[in-house]
């Protein structure tokens, strides 16, 4: 029965507008050749940072300015800006389920009937 309910709510959530959103959101960046070079090339300069503080070392200052040149490209980009838009919203709205699931568990758990589904 839990697992049922769990399911429902997975496909309620997978209907719903800010999932659709998300989805279509990520699907027109991956679509976004220019974004998507930018967003790689951001990763493996991140990665190369990383790597270089693990192995105690400082990332040099033109590393750093490169860092916040791609990002700022990226964050000014269309596509990515519908991305970050589209995924707070679902954010939202997982938040909220979450709390829709919380305040059952404190209903449920205040009950004194056991219910066997």
């Amino acid at each position: 029965m839990l697992e049922d309910k769990a399911k429902e709510l997975g496909r309620l959530i997978g209907q719903s507008p800010e999932y659709k959103a998300v989805k279509r959101a990520n699907e027109e960046l991956s679509a976004d050749r220019e974004a998507v070079a930018l967003l790689r090339e951001l990763e493996k300069l991140r990665e190369d940072a990383q790597s270089m503080i693990a192995r105690g070392e400082q990332p040099t200052e033109e590393m750093e300015q490169k860092l916040d040149e791609l990002l700022g490209k990226v964050q000014s980009h269309r596509v990515y800006q519908a991305v970050a838009v589209a995924q707070e919203n679902f954010d939202k709205l997982m938040m909220r389920a979450n709390e829709w699931i919380l305040d059952g568990i404190k209903k449920g758990a205040q009950s004194p009937i056991i219910t066997l589904g």
